[in-house]
């Protein structure tokens, strides 16, 4: 899940009013949508999307090769989460828009909200009723969408003791009949932390496989494919 996504959108605003500043207003804006590569259905977001990519791959040296993603058809993407940077790293790498669980408590934040709404998150009643979520999800899914979960259910890193995968990706997969596209994010010097991997510059990779169809498979046996993924130990396609 992405508990913070909401607060770095806030960042993003506040480092495109820095961008436009040196650059000047003009210039800058510009500059954001020459980098953007992706319809978000709103000019704004669509200069949001550019600047990211301006930041996550001049600051955070990502390579601007995009995710090997169907351009149309539902896609589950599933990454280790290692820090606050990482739905940015996706948004930067990938060729479509990306509908990301969130938090409902950081969904539902004053002014932050009509952002989320916007980017089409997800909102997520971890206290309540979870599966809200993801019947939304599917729902998503199914109608051809690209969604992003972190399965491992909050930051963690590869030398912390092995966590259980939560179960949900495998749900989805199964009954979307969406293949699973598994990442993962390494190179990012700030693991562990939320704003500081953002501002802490890094050179940051991200490795995958080639996209695991659990139809045919059991539940355990999914989780395991993913957790191969998300950890780094199967093969890569590229």
């Amino acid at each position: 899940m992405v508990a913070m996504l909401a607060e770095i959108g806030l960042w993003l605003f506040f480092i495109l009013a820095v961008v436009a500043a040196g650059w000047g207003w003009s210039r800058g804006l510009r500059a954001c949508e020459a980098a953007n590569e992706v319809d978000w259905g709103g000019r704004w977001l669509n200069r949001l999307d550019g600047l990211n990519r301006l930041y996550c791959r001049r600051f955070h040296h990502l390579s601007s090769d995009l995710l090997p993603l169907p351009l149309q058809g539902g896609i589950l993407v599933a990454a280790n989460h290692v820090s606050g940077l990482d739905p940015l790293l996706l948004v930067a790498a990938s060729p479509r828009p990306l509908r990301f669980l969130i938090a409902r408590e950081q969904y539902q934040r004053f002014g932050l909200r009509k952002l989320c709404r916007a980017m089409g998150c997800i909102p997520v009643d971890r206290s309540g009723r979870p599966e809200k979520a993801l019947r939304q999800a599917l729902l998503a899914l199914r109608a051809g969408e690209a969604v992003v979960i972190f399965p491992q259910g909050g930051i963690h890193l590869d030398t912390d003791p092995p966590r259980p995968l939560k179960k949900g990706v495998a749900w989805l997969a199964v009954r979307s009949n969406a293949p699973i596209c598994g990442l993962h994010i390494e190179g990012v010097k700030g693991e562990g932390r939320i704003l500081g991997a953002v501002l802490l510059r890094s050179r940051v990779f991200l490795r995958y496989s080639s996209p695991i169809s659990c139809l045919s498979l059991s539940q355990e046996e999914c989780l395991a494919l993913v957790a191969q993924t998300i950890q780094g130990q199967r093969e890569e396609t590229s």
